[in-house]
């Protein structure tokens, strides 16, 4: 088991999984800017700079005025730890309480913030150690190990390709409800049947419907596997 600090505040912890969260988007550069992350969490880039501020005191980022925040480290393992936390609970409430994969993610921020370890793990034992959360998001194991998964964009495929969806890129509920309504889930099979040159729209086929058009925006926010 990886070295977690218990003395974080809510705000700290989620900006360490913030951070976490945009190095995996941007892998060719696991740091990322001031701007982009105020961006990222909703705030103005001097709250920003002034949570960096407490976060490289206590270790937990590297980071210099005007330039690149990166993960040390523990503010790494931290991270990981809590987004653990809350892809368990995601699946949990989506699993055992019925919850909507758009009514999840919400509930899970309050969630994750518990610290009690034991619970944590007895909670992936009781969910039978899941892999991927309900988005298809990879599960951090105890040790910090993440499961991956091979995937492309839906946006990448060509014609008379067929395909599985195994994870969401776009995590909102307006997407997700979107998503919900064409039938479209982790798992959903699905043919491109053409690719449309004027706009890079794409006729598919969702399982056994009807072929439909979604949009290059559609296409660019479902990742799926071959």
């Amino acid at each position: 088991m990886f070295y977690i600090c218990s003395m974080l505040s809510y705000t700290e912890e989620n900006y360490l999984k913030a951070l976490l969260k945009l190095s995996f988007q941007n892998e060719d550069k696991p740091e990322a800017g001031t701007n982009e992350m105020a961006a990222y969490l909703g705030v103005k880039p001097a709250t920003a700079t002034d949570m960096l501020k407490k976060l490289k005191e206590k270790e937990l980022v590297t980071y210099k005025k005007y330039g690149k925040i990166l993960l040390t480290e523990t503010g790494k393992q931290n991270g990981i730890a809590i987004l653990r936390k809350h892809r368990l609970w995601e699946t949990f409430l989506y699993e055992k309480l019925d919850f909507s994969w758009d009514e999840v993610h919400e509930v899970a921020e309050q969630l994750e913030h518990i610290q009690s370890a034991k619970l944590v793990d007895k909670l992936e034992e009781f969910l039978n150690f899941p892999e991927f959360d309900p988005h298809g998001d990879p599960i951090p194991k105890a040790n910090g190990e993440i499961p991956s998964i091979d995937k492309v964009l839906l946006s990448e495929l060509k014609e008379d390709e067929l395909c599985k969806v195994v994870a969401v890129k776009d995590t909102s509920t307006v997407f997700l409800q979107y998503l919900e309504k064409l039938s479209i889930t982790i798992g959903t099979a699905i043919k491109v049947l053409e690719r449309i040159d004027f706009d890079g729209s794409l006729s598919i086929q969702i399982a056994d419907e009807e072929p439909r058009n979604v949009s290059m925006k559609f296409a660019e926010s479902l990742f799926v596997k071959r």
